[in-house]
């Protein structure tokens, strides 16, 4: 079999495609490891670089010539310890990428043909861990674009609850707004605005501290900012932003003029969140916010999404089955 270098990884376009490029779990393996070593398999044992032994009974398995010690290749990746086939992982990191709108996880179960509910709802979850960069850098910082920063209520009940109380969590959004090159296509609506990169985290509550905070990690200081007149906003400026407030007082038009591309943001979210997934609990929503992140920053290049997805994840520790479900092995970051 030959060895692909890291710029002839393809992409499938369509099913035949992707049947046709990773028709085994030999060929999965062959990918994935272009995709995780680019100048070449280097040994984690001896640090040798060269090429491995293959073991056809065992394609997930490289073994080092110089030492002789094996190396799996789903060691340090979100599929460690998976007795889930690779083929399975890449089927169903494929229908993550090429998705649009993604799908649930009873959607997720049917399309992989998985007999327990409970592998699609682990597989999809650790894929969403691959989706986010430990070493993600922050938004905004380029010439001609600034960002728009502002919060919003997601999920949970508030009918029947009392005045002021509610179950619902406070999400807070930092989006770059760009401008079209003149003689392109341009959204009349918006003139010619379009949202650029996007950083969605949960925050605790609307405190110059929570709010603040996630901005710095975020957003490139001296970038300009555009958020609401909310107090909390006020020290930004002396947190190195050129900060402007703009006042709403409630009116809907005001939002619309100057905070167009974040409100869209949260629309686009909240519709994807009720419409695929009706809704989620507030112990996994970071994760559902990784995906749409994942999702959003990757939207004018889809192709790029499934090569991303599988070489993020050779940089992510699988959360185990128990984590998965307490929620406790959500990245405290926003996803890349």
């Amino acid at each position: 079999m030959d060895v692909l270098t890291r710029s002839d990884l393809p992409f499938p376009q369509s099913l035949p495609e992707f049947q046709q490029l990773f028709p085994d779990d030999a060929a999965c393996a062959l990918y994935l490891e272009t995709a995780r070593w680019a100048d070449g398999f280097a040994c984690p044992s001896c640090g040798v670089v060269g090429e491995p032994f293959r073991i056809s009974t065992r394609p997930g398995v490289l073994r080092c010539r110089a030492c002789r010690k094996d190396t799996g290749l789903t060691v340090g990746t979100v599929m460690e310890r998976s007795r889930v086939p690779l083929s399975t992982w890449f089927w169903a990191a494929y229908l993550i990428a090429s998705q649009t709108q993604g799908m649930s996880a009873v959607q997720f179960q049917r399309q992989l043909g998985l007999s327990r509910y409970e592998t699609a709802f682990g597989i999809l979850h650790k894929l969403r861990a691959g989706m986010v960069r430990p070493d993600q850098d922050r938004i905004g910082g380029r010439d001609g674009e600034h960002v728009e920063v502002d919060e919003t209520l997601v999920g949970g009940r508030t009918r029947g609850e009392g005045r002021g109380v509610h179950r619902k969590t406070l999400v807070s959004c930092a989006v770059e707004v760009r401008h079209r090159e003149p003689g392109t296509a341009q959204d009349n609506r918006r003139d010619g605005r379009y949202a650029g990169r996007v950083r969605l985290a949960i925050v605790p509550d609307r405190s110059a501290e929570s709010l603040c905070g996630f901005v710095e990690g975020a957003v490139e200081p001296g970038t300009l900012l555009i958020t609401d007149d909310w107090s909390a906003y006020a020290s930004l400026r002396k947190r190195g932003y050129d900060h402007h407030a703009i006042a709403e007082c409630g009116e809907p038009e005001i939002a619309d003029e100057f905070l167009p591309i974040v409100h869209l943001v949260f629309s686009n979210l909240k519709t994807w969140l009720n419409g695929i997934h009706h809704g989620v609990s507030a112990k996994h929503l970071q994760a559902y916010l990784n995906e749409f992140t994942f999702r959003f920053n990757r939207r004018f290049y889809p192709f790029n999404a499934f090569r991303s997805l599988l070489g993020i994840a050779g940089d992510t520790i699988a959360p185990t089955f128990g984590e998965l479900y307490s929620g406790e092995w959500q990245h405290p970051r926003c996803s890349g």
